[in-house]
């Protein structure tokens, strides 16, 4: 009895020590993430965050940062490998194009569900959704709310062309009385005329792919159908403003100088000056941000009191579908923490991120670039990212704009954006 008893009782001992393994392996995590990275100046921030994801799941998160410019050279070769990346990036339609076939169908996947707009999404020509946007930038006119007050008048009076150009007209007539001028000045050499032949350039190609349904592919041609409206904005740049028209051609001017130092009220560029304008320090102005704001392209579309700002991004996030389920599920999860739980690391690092539960950016300009997006105002994507031969296209615009502020006719312009876009489309296209 002795024996039995015994024997029993190292049974009693050893089950739950069996139980308690078996617990464990069924609870452990799994499937892992590979993250190859497109932003090597974020190399050191995503450890962190993969580090701290993995400590708080159990998960692991390896990430890759490819060198600048290497990018689909690391990615080529990495795919290859045994242990290829499970989240990597497909930034355009020519990457969709490459890639589709890695690309996992992220429709109704709990991350995209948190997506506030389908602006930066990219679909193959099967509608399966590909990637998805997690970094955002925005460019527009920038605003000096203190200066715009010093002269009677308020950001919430501007919502078309027409009321832009009645404050700005007010503020130019004043420029004496007031101390500064309503619009920086509009250099057209290399440092800034890219600007207005690219940036300015996508109020018109931006409201002609949306007429087409929106671009998936470079047009063999555009009609200029908006070139009016984009000659309205470059018209009151140059003509509301300390600078002479005709001086524009020779460059040398420093715009952010003139708005940091409160010479004029309005400033064409985008949210990657925010650091610059606010920061302290040799070459930084310490503007207030809650003077600042950034307020869309209006030049006189019919309905454009519902746009937003120019917003884009070639940071779309694709998961490889060659992966295993455990390393798909795995990385689903990964980047659903990123855009809820963990976006203050994540924010921080990458600006604005297009999801409803992730934090706001502390950069004004991409917050209002969000808050139009949840205002319901329509983005004004990027459409000039589908210029063909894009550096010849826009030495044709910017050498045509030039003789139109030398006293010549606008047509000269047109023929550049219209007849320039067919040439240089067949140049690569033979």
């Amino acid at each position: 009895m002795k024996k039995v008893l015994a024997i029993l009782l190292a049974c009693m001992l050893v089950i739950p020590a069996f139980a308690l393994t078996a617990s464990a392996e069924d609870a452990a995590p799994k499937g892992s993430v590979y993250w190859l990275n497109f932003k090597p100046e974020s190399d050191e921030a995503l450890q962190a965050i993969a580090a701290k994801y993995t400590e708080e799941t159990g998960v692991p998160v390896k990430v890759v940062t490819a060198a600048s410019g290497t990018y689909s050279q690391t990615l080529t070769a990495e795919m290859d490998k045994s242990s290829a990346p499970t989240l990597f990036v497909v930034g355009n339609q020519a990457g969709v194009e490459t890639w589709g076939d890695y690309c996992y169908d992220l429709t109704g996947t709990p991350v995209a569900e948190e997506l506030n707009t389908d602006a930066y999404n990219l679909y193959d020509a099967d509608g399966k959704l590909c990637s998805i946007g997690y970094s955002v930038e925005a460019f527009g006119i920038i605003a000096n709310k203190e200066l715009l007050e010093k002269a009677g008048h308020s950001l919430d009076e501007i919502t078309n062309f027409e009321t832009l150009k009645a404050v700005a007209d007010d503020i130019h007539a004043r420029a004496e009385e007031l101390g500064f001028d309503a619009f920086t000045s509009s250099g057209m050499d290399d440092s800034s005329s890219w600007r207005f032949s690219g940036h300015l350039a996508n109020l018109d190609l931006f409201y002609e792919s949306r007429d087409a349904g929106g671009w998936t592919e470079t047009p063999a041609e555009i009609t200029g159908a908006y070139l009016e409206n984009f000659k309205n904005l470059w018209d009151l740049y140059t003509t509301d403003t300390a600078t002479d028209k005709s001086a524009l051609a020779t460059g040398g001017f420093d715009a952010r100088d003139e708005f940091g130092t409160g010479k004029a009220a309005f400033y064409q560029n985008g949210s990657w000056e925010y650091a610059a304008l606010t920061g302290s320090g040799e070459n930084e102005y310490g503007m207030d941000p809650a003077n600042l704001a950034m307020i869309p392209f209006y030049g006189g579309v019919e309905g454009e009191e519902e746009a937003g700002l120019n917003c884009g991004t070639e940071n779309c996030w694709a998961v490889n579908a060659k992966a295993s389920e455990d390393d798909i599920q795995a990385t689903l999860d990964f980047m659903y923490w990123l855009v809820t739980d963990g976006s203050e690391d994540a924010v921080a690092t990458f600006g604005l991120m297009p999801y409803t539960n992730a934090v706001a950016p502390d950069n004004t300009f991409l917050a209002q670039a969000d808050q139009y997006t949840v205002d319901g105002k329509y983005v004004m994507t990027w459409a000039f990212n589908f210029t063909p031969n894009v550096d010849d296209w826009r030495a044709g615009v910017v050498s045509a704009m030039n003789q139109y502020d030398a006293g010549g006719d606008w047509a000269m312009v047109e023929a550049a954006f219209v007849q320039g876009w067919a040439q240089q489309y067949s140049a690569i296209n033979e």
